[in-house]
């Protein structure tokens, strides 16, 4: 076939091209931007043989999905998704196509007006014609040329959608509960990574309990919430996890949700089902008082032994903890909220009783166990917090929030 004699003398013109180290500045810059067309022209093309591909039934010759096929090729699961989309809207929208072969318009805005006409689509209760679907492309394509990126071309399809709603009494995207999405992955660092989309009544349900949960809160010596926004509503979002493993009943154990899978003969290469590895700090953490049941595993992962709900505290300590502590003890959020902490660590052969356990709040657990503060039980059976010396390089005793009001010289002795 002559194309593919074609291709080849363009990719071996393409390995050969070099640009000069003294290139002008002038000269970089119409390079770059004969590059950009290229490659805008390149992705068009690609898009045009995908959908040969399609059209051929390659990818079912080989037992594959189209998708799967182009990955095998050396595609990004995105990019591949991506030239599939366009090649499927190519027939509708043909103006759109008529941009991308000049090479004026990249595929991810190619891809971004394509979706825009769909959205619109959906949102209408009567079917669009050629010419409304001309006047949409138009529209969004006009954006891209003001210079708008495709998430900024994708919210004014939103826009655009909401108005073909409004118009012919169709299902604005703000209320149509199946465009909600949560997409959630791992990333390299052991992360997760958490993006949703959701309707108004969802949304406003999240907004409220982040809100509220996400409320700044004062240091122990009464300095302003060191933590970010998004610090903040990370930890709002815990809490909210905390909350629903306990069935709203602050004072039961929580239902086991986690297990911990930790070699007999490498403790320290623990680890959980989804996320992966796990410190010994973050062990001690998750079994402390959380929603972890761990497992012992020998060398083929088979399970020696688990561990005991014993180090749970059970609902009459929790309450004893709650009518104690009645908060956090660092910050006093809302003893709803809180973990049982062992003071003298389950694992290390504390006992699971109220002078080994207090109140802290997922945010100042993790301070415990990671950040140098620790608790320790004074001589009046409450918890007292000594802060590291990064925060007191004397390390003075501070009493538990709920007695930070009262007149520390009539207070006993911390131990």
């Amino acid at each position: 076939m002559r194309a593919s004699g074609d291709l080849t003398t363009i990719t071996d013109s393409l390995r050969e091209l070099c640009f000069a180290d003294d290139m002008s500045g002038r000269a970089a810059f119409d390079a770059m931007t004969a590059l950009v067309t290229m490659r805008n022209l390149i992705e068009h093309h690609a898009a045009t043989v995908v959908g040969h591909l399609d059209r051929l039934g390659v990818a079912r010759d080989h037992g594959r999905r189209l998708s799967e096929l182009l990955i095998v090729m050396g595609l990004a699961p995105a990019v591949a998704s991506r030239l599939i989309r366009i090649a499927g809207a190519r027939a509708k929208l043909p103006t759109l196509a008529a941009h991308a072969a000049d090479g004026a318009v990249s595929a991810e805005h190619v891809d971004a007006v394509g979706k825009g006409v769909e959205h619109v689509e959906k949102r209408s209760a009567e079917p669009i014609d050629d010419p409304a679907r001309l006047n949409i492309v138009t529209d969004l394509l006009a954006h891209f040329f003001s210079g708008a990126t495709p998430a900024e071309i994708g919210k004014h399809a939103r826009r655009l959608g909401n108005q073909q709603a409004e118009d012919t009494g169709g299902l604005p995207a703000c209320e149509d509960r199946n465009l909600n999405a949560l997409t959630h992955d791992v990333d390299g660092d052991g992360r997760l990574q958490v993006r949703a989309d959701l309707n108004t009544d969802v949304g406003e349900k999240f907004s409220a309990a982040m809100e509220e949960l996400a409320a700044p809160r004062p240091e122990p010596d009464g300095s302003p919430d060191a933590r970010s926004p998004e610090r903040r509503h990370a930890d709002a979002l815990e809490a909210l996890l905390d909350i629903a493993a306990r069935s709203g009943d602050a004072a039961s154990a929580p239902r086991t949700q986690m297990l911990v899978s930790v070699p007999a003969d490498t403790p320290d290469l623990a680890e959980l089902p989804f996320m992966g590895s796990l410190t010994e700090a973050t062990l001690r953490t998750l079994t402390c008082d959380t929603t972890a049941t761990v497992a012992i595993v020998d060398g083929e992962q088979v399970p020696m032994e688990m561990s005991k709900e014993k180090r749970l505290f059970p609902p009459h300590l929790r309450k004893a903890l709650h009518k104690r502590d009645q908060c956090c003890i660092k910050c006093g959020v809302a003893a709803t909220r809180c973990q049982g902490h062992h003071l003298v660590h389950w694992a290390d052969g504390g006992i699971t009783v109220l002078d080994n356990g207090c109140l802290l709040c997922p945010s100042c657990h993790a301070d415990i166990h990671h950040n140098g503060w620790e608790v320790i039980m004074g001589h009046d059976r409450h918890p007292w917090l000594i802060p590291p010396t990064t925060v007191d390089p004397k390390r003075q005793p501070i009493p538990a929030y709920n007695r930070r009001t009262m007149n520390l010289d009539n207070l006993p002795a911390a131990a």
